[in-house]
Formats: structure tokens, C-alpha cells, sequence
């Protein structure tokens, strides 16, 4: 079968036949309904290095999929074959307590495993036939088609993990700001604030038509990002900024607004791995306003988030494709061209 992975570091991803995957004891094979391409691929292609990472190439991409169970090793319980699921992305040890608990994204063993899941350091999902090392690494998702269950997997899951930590502060009167609020998981972040908040969301993008993504998710207000956008935020929120300000991009640029536009008391979430950096001193930013990244979120908030999308409070706004023309969807993301999220249907 063909495969799109990554053979070289600093390389696009290309592709290339593979053999088919026969589940040893334990395990299961996903047919891949949908595969999420995500920007932090494009990361691993182009700025890692041999050894900074503890990844053997190569390996097969697409880290946020969903599929129905292929095939079932000896062993496996708990799954059918032809039921329809979404694939957990982080796989840690299984045994520690944070993976006890299904914070496998948080794995204390995660160092020694050499890999950080399907798509990341193992095979993903950007082939028609995906293997999964345990069934705990995979949640049913019903009815719900499974090309547009895949972005729930990080797109959704990673922005509800970190508008979690802060919904005590998110009630009535209060404002949030979501910085690429039309990406991948900007969107979904914007849906989910609407879906489990009473706040204002305001939404910043470089882009008009990204906006346009973000306002028909839920958004109140529209900012594009550039000179201004601060000042424009501060008077939405009467001077006093955004009790949670949520930045998908993490850039100097994005990271300086962020920091511009909390508020006393508030929350600044990074998700956006951009590489930038945050200058912090006594002064630099708002008194007792927090400072925290976040990396993904638990099997137990995957399955909270598949409810909230089977209930009809998330839709991912998302664009198909074959996987023959997976190389170009990552192109035209590391261009800014691809407003919500590229999914790649590798059996269409």
C-alpha cells in the first residue's frame, strides 16, 4: 500500500509503497477514514534535525485519525471489527498514573518509548491501513463519520484541554481571545468556547476569510491581526483586557499580543509551537495573570469531545483530499492557503 512519510529530516514528506500491517497479540489495524494534515508536521519535516528528536525514520505521518477496526490481534477486547473509532494520538507507556488516568499525553516514562505516537515516531495515519499498539488507545465515535471525527482528535482535543484549565474564569461578562482563531485548531477553539462558555470571544487572524471560519464557529468579534489589533481588543474588553487569551500560533509577534491583552487575574494559554519566545519579567505582564503550555489533552476529554460533536456543538470546517495529493495539501498549509483543517481520505 502507498504511505506518506517522512524518510529525511529537514525534507517533505513523500510517498511510498509500504507493506500492509498484521496485527501481533494486543493489537489493531484501522482502516483510515480520515487523516488530519496539521501544521506541526511540517515542523517535523523542516526544522528537526537526526537526534533531536528520538524518532527512527522513516515513518508514516498523520497523527489525528479515524478509521473502522480492520483487524484484531489475539487478545484484544473491547472492540469489534467494523466499528467505527477515533484514534487516541499520544501514546505513552499505558502503566504509569498519568496513563492510568488517560493523560497519556503526559506520560512520566514518555523519554524511554522512542515515540510519541502514530504519526509521530510511529506509523500514522496517512496510509489506507493503520496499526494501533493496544485497544485503550481507541474511542468509538458512533454515527459519526469518521472524515470529520479525525480532526476531533487533536484539532478539537487540544484546544478543549487547554479551555478547560481555565473555565472557572470563562462566565458571564468575561472576554476570551483566540490568536489564529481560522486555523486547524483556532476554529475549534472558537466552538468550544461558544459550546461550554458564556464569554465573549474574540477572534484575531491575519486573514479576512480565516475570520470568516471563526465568526460562523461562534466568534463575537473579528480582529485582524498587525498593528492595531491590540489596541482594538483593549477597547472590546473596556480597557481591562481578556480574562483568557488562548494563542494557537506561538510566534514573537502572537506572543506579544497575547501578553498585551490579558488581563489581571487572567490566563495566557500557548498551544502554537511557532518557536517564539515571551520576554518575562515583574512588569511584563499583568499581576497574578498566568503563563502556561499545554500539549494535547486526555482519552477521557477525546471521548467529552466526540459527545460535544455527536450533540452538534462541534463541526470541523474541513477540506478533503486523496492521498496522492497529500505532499501538495502540506504545501498549500506552509502557505497559508488551507482555512480550517485538511483531511486526507487515503482510501478514496
Amino acid at each position: 500500500m502507498k504511505a506518506l512519510q517522512l524518510a529525511e529530516w529537514k525534507s517533505a514528506a513523500e510517498l511510498r509503497d509500504v507493506p500492509e500491517p498484521d496485527p501481533r497479540p494486543g493489537e489493531l489495524v484501522v482502516r483510515v477514514g480520515g487523516a488530519g494534515a496539521c501544521h506541526s508536521d511540517l515542523h517535523l519535516m523542516h526544522d528537526f534535525e537526526g537526534g533531536l528528536l528520538p524518532y527512527e525514520l522513516p515513518f508514516t505521518l498523520g497523527h489525528e485519525n479515524a478509521g473502522w477496526v480492520e483487524a484484531i490481534g489475539e487478545g484484544v477486547r473491547g472492540v469489534e471489527i467494523g466499528e467505527a473509532v477515533a484514534v487516541y494520538g499520544p501514546w505513552g507507556c499505558g502503566r504509569c498514573q498519568r496513563c492510568r488516568l488517560g493523560m497519556e499525553n503526559y506520560c512520566t516514562r514518555q523519554a524511554e518509548i522512542g515515540a510519541s505516537g502514530g504519526g509521530l515516531g510511529r506509523d500514522g495515519g496517512m496510509a489506507p491501513l493503520m496499526l494501533v499498539p493496544d485497544a485503550r488507545l481507541v474511542v468509538p465515535i458512533g454515527d459519526l463519520d469518521p472524515v470529520k471525527a479525525a480532526p476531533l482528535t487533536d484539532a478539537g482535543l487540544t484546544p478543549y484541554h487547554a479551555v478547560k484549565r481555565s473555565l472557572p474564569k470563562l462566565g458571564a461578562g468575561s472576554s476570551a481571545v483566540v490568536i489564529g482563531a481560522g486555523g486547524g485548531l483556532g476554529h475549534m477553539a472558537v466552538q468550544i468556547l461558544a459550546a461550554l462558555t458564556g464569554t465573549k470571544i474574540i477572534a484575531v487572524d491575519q486573514r479576512r476569510e480565516a475570520l470568516d471560519v471563526a465568526e460562523k464557529g461562534g466568534a463575537h468579534h473579528m480582529v485582524l491581526a498587525g498593528e492595531g489589533a491590540a489596541e482594538q481588543i483593549r477597547d472590546l474588553t473596556s480597557g481591562q483586557g481578556a480574562e483568557f487569551v488562548l494563542d494557537m500560533v506561538g510566534t514573537d509577534p502572537t506572543l506579544q499580543l497575547a501578553a498585551g491583552t490579558v488581563r489581571t487575574l487572567g490566563d495566557l494559554t500557548v498551544v502554537g509551537i511557532g518557536g517564539g519566545t515571551l520576554p518575562f519579567g515583574f512588569f511584563t505582564i499583568p499581576y497574578e495573570a498566568t503563563v502556561a503550555t499545554t500539549y494535547w489533552g486526555s482519552v477521557p476529554e477525546l471521548i467529552e469531545v466526540i459527545k460535544l460533536a455527536q450533540d452538534g456543538h462541534l463541526t470541523p470546517h474541513i477540506s478533503t483530499f486523496g492521498l496522492d495529493d497529500a505532499p501538495n495539501v502540506y504545501e498549500k498549509l506552509a502557505s497559508g492557503q488551507i482555512d480550517g483543517r485538511a483531511v486526507i481520505e487515503p482510501g478514496s
